[in-house]
């Protein structure tokens, strides 16, 4: 399903929605304390804004007597998305997003990949795959990129890389140096803020995988972590603060933006080197 299509089949979720909850003589807030979401977060499923996860959709269906339809609808968008099923919400969200900081531990994240490193991390976790698959699958992510090409609603971009993400050579030599110079690239138009978490910093406060956060304008802050099997989006205040001050944590220890591109330029030039002589 396009995503044309996806934003038209979420903008019929949020508008029935808001038909049904008023049926039932309900207001946002009451329904959410139903199921056990804010009222302003209902606000935000009526207007098509915010997607509610599946656990949510099958409350609203009890709170509201719907036999279903809200499930089984989340289900079909959730199918339909490129994404694996934990993280098609973190995409819509990223796209709303008036600030997105993030903290990659082994691999370069996925708003900052060229195709041919995002081509190359898709095989090495489906080497089975289909060539159509892989080609879904590296569209799909180059095509989340386009939140950053826009100057009007671009969002505020901070990324924390750790130095092992700078150096393996995903792709080959050759592609990892053309990644980094797209980093860079980026860097210089002031596009995304980068810094480099070094190895010699040892034990460091996220030792388990990504962590992202997320802000908005008309919505509370989010945090999303991953490990290499799945992924869980966090809204629960408490945690989210607890998850910022990790990320705080990890931006102290880092090198500064002029030393962090001087490294990836170095290391840039050593990929380049070693693709030369091979």
């Amino acid at each position: 399903m396009a995503k044309a299509k996806r934003d038209e089949v979420w903008v019929f979720f949020g508008e029935l929605l808001k038909e049904r909850r008023e049926a039932a003589g309900l207001s946002q807030s009451e329904l959410g304390r139903r199921v056990f979401v804010s009222g302003a977060y209902i606000g935000l499923f009526e207007q098509g804004v915010r997607k509610p996860q599946l656990d949510v959709a099958q409350r609203i269906d009890q709170a509201l007597q719907t036999s279903g339809i809200f499930e089984r609808t989340c289900r079909d968008l959730i199918n339909a998305s490129p994404y694996a099923s934990y993280f098609h919400e973190v995409a819509e969200l990223e796209a709303v997003a008036t600030k997105i900081c993030e903290f990659a531990p082994t691999v370069v994240p996925g708003l900052l990949q060229t195709a041919e490193y995002a081509r190359a991390v898709t095989v090495a976790v489906h080497p089975f795959a289909t060539e159509e698959y892989i080609e879904e699958k590296v569209t799909s992510r180059i095509e989340r990129q386009e939140i950053l090409r826009e100057d009007a609603t671009r969002p505020e971009y901070w990324v924390i890389l750790h130095e092992n993400a700078v150096l393996t050579p995903v792709g080959g030599p050759a592609a990892m140096a053309r990644q980094l110079d797209h980093i860079a690239a980026m860097m210089r138009q002031r596009r995304v803020l980068v810094t480099v978490l070094p190895r010699a910093i040892g034990a460091h406060a996220h030792m388990t995988g990504t962590l992202k956060l997320m802000e908005f304008n008309d919505q509370p802050p989010t945090a999303y972590t991953e490990t290499e099997f799945t992924g869980t989006l966090l809204d629960d205040p408490a945690v989210v603060k607890q998850a910022q001050r990790t990320y705080d944590l990890l931006r102290v220890a880092t090198l500064s933006p002029e030393a962090s591109l001087a490294l990836i330029e170095s290391a840039a030039e050593d990929f380049r080197r070693c693709a030369s002589t091979t």
